[in-house]
């Protein structure tokens, strides 16, 4: 199972669409639970956490203390999940859940890079302060390891 944590620092206007497709893993069984970290007092993350459940924190690491999940999936809020995502996770959990780098579906043109989000122990966030996407991606030594 998963604690889901969505960056929603440098913008949530797709966040109501990756929460939409979040809600398919909940009913399997395989996302536990969702945070939005978003900037304290964003009205639209405090109306969408009340409308689906999902927790709001200033920081990654404050999601990550509150995870209840030893395995955090971290996502862009701009992220958009590919098409059999959920057998993909589980196949990847299953087979022992290293961290990894999980691409999404992307709009970006032939140059373009491809949004991703990254799949991680809750215990290799604790003590980070400031950690976004790219540097998790890079102090963690993630690569080529995609999942989705």
């Amino acid at each position: 199972m998963l604690t889901v944590i969505i960056d929603a620092r440098e913008g949530a206007q797709g966040l109501p669409a990756l929460l939409a497709q979040l809600t398919a893993g909940a009913v399997d069984g395989l996302v536990r639970q969702v945070q939005i970290v978003a900037a304290e007092g964003a009205p639209q993350i405090g109306a969408l956490c009340e409308e689906t459940g999902a927790e709001a924190h200033p920081t990654l690491e404050a999601g990550a203390v509150a995870a209840r999940a030893d395995q955090l999936l971290i996502l862009p809020a701009d992220f958009r999940l590919r098409d059999g995502w959920i057998g993909s996770l589980e196949g990847h959990l299953g087979r022992g859940g290293e961290p990894a780098v999980v691409s999404g579906l992307a709009d970006v043109g032939l140059f373009g890079r491809r949004p991703f989000g990254v799949l991680v122990e809750r215990r290799r966030l604790e003590g980070r302060r400031g950690a976004d996407l790219q540097r998790l991606r890079r102090e963690l030594g993630l690569r080529v390891r995609r999942i989705g």
